[in-house]
Formats: C-alpha cells, structure tokens, sequence
C-alpha cells in the first residue's frame, strides 16, 4: 500500500498540476511543431519529418518539466526554425546561420538537460541548501559548470550524429573537417554562455520555484 503524500507534497504537485493546465506562449510553438511533423513527413520525407519529430519531443518536454516561460519559447522557436532551415536549404544560402543556431540552440537545450537533471534528482538545484553552512559553497556556480560541460557533450554527440547522418541516411546533410570544428566551436561558446546566464540566476528558476514556495 503507498504512502500517503505529506500535506507539503500534495500542495506542491497541485500546484504543478495548475501550471501545466494553464496556457503558455510555448504552447504556440508545440502546434506549429506538431503541424511541422505532418508538413515534413508529406512533403520532404522521412529524414525531416524524423527531426522535426525531435523538436516536438523537445518542446514536449520542456512542457512536463515546467521550464520558465523564457527557455520553454526561446528552445522552441529556436530548434523549430533550425529543423526548417536545414529542409529549405536556408544554411547554404545564409553562410552564418548555421553557426549561429548552434550557439543559441547549444545553449538553451542545455539549460533544459540541466533542469532535466534536476528534475530527476541527478544534480542539485542552483540555488540548493548546503549541509553544512560553516563550508564555502557555490551552488550556482556550480550549476553554471555543469550546464557548461553538458551543452559541450551534447554538441558533440550532435556532431557524431551529424556524420551518421551522412554517411548512412542521407547525403545532404553536411558535414566536413571546417563545418565540424566550427560548429563544435559555436556550441561550446553557446554551451559555456548558457553556464555564465545559469550561475547568474537566468534561464533556470529561482530557488521558491524549485520548492514550490
């Protein structure tokens, strides 16, 4: 038989619940994300409507997670107009835009991974008590290093998949020794930008948010 839930819990998941039932401007972006799945998977193929998928997944997930209005719509438009710019070719017609998503997106997607981590109680909130107060702490600073070496990770899996992708599904997907090392490039300055925003109280909510106070 479950325990009952503390009277704390209970006003706390209520108050989640609420959160989740009220419209946010990021709900915009799920739709259009979600209309961008049938739009792609119609008339461009799989491959785009397998990313576009991604993003839907992405936006979703920021959703369940209760990000701060500000991350939920910055990731969705972000990484939206990222899987339509690589399907309409824009990449090739605008040589700087490439790197440019890769330092926004980098970024925002990982303060959402940190807040992921959070969530399922892998890391500690930036604002998290300390046990013990006679010790020198810097919680946010060290939240600001791990969204840092998560953002640097990702890049480089996105990377990799990046080379898969190519080598295995679709040969338009462009790849190169100067494309890799620039991209890797944007998302670690996106990736340690995102870190210096999180230490520094942004992006991710401030200590009543992760309580619940």
């Amino acid at each position: 038989m479950p325990y009952p839930l503390a009277p704390a819990a209970r006003r706390l998941r209520a108050r989640r619940a609420r959160r989740r039932a009220v419209l946010v401007p990021g709900d915009a972006v799920r739709v259009a994300a979600l209309a961008s799945v049938v739009v792609g998977l119609a008339g461009f193929g799989a491959v785009v409507g397998a990313v576009l998928f991604l993003v839907l997944g992405g936006t979703m997930l920021a959703r369940a997670l209760g990000a701060p209005r500000t991350l939920d719509l910055a990731l969705g438009t972000t990484t939206l107009v990222a899987a339509w710019a690589a399907a309409l070719d824009w990449y090739r017609a605008l040589g700087w835009l490439d790197l440019a998503v890769h330092l926004v997106a980098t970024g925002l997607i990982a303060a959402l991974a940190h807040l992921t981590l959070v969530r399922l109680g892998v890391a500690p909130p930036p604002d998290a008590a300390v046990a013990d107060p006679t010790r020198r702490h810097r919680p946010r600073l060290g939240a600001g290093v791990v969204t840092s070496a998560v953002g640097v990770a990702l890049a480089t899996l996105w990377e990799l998949g990046e080379w898969f992708g190519n080598t295995v599904l679709d040969d338009r997907i462009q790849v190169g020794y100067t494309d890799t090392v620039s991209d890797l490039t944007a998302g670690t300055v996106g990736a340690v930008v995102a870190g210096v925003l999180v230490a520094r109280g942004a992006l991710l909510p401030r200590v009543r948010r992760w309580t619940g106070s």
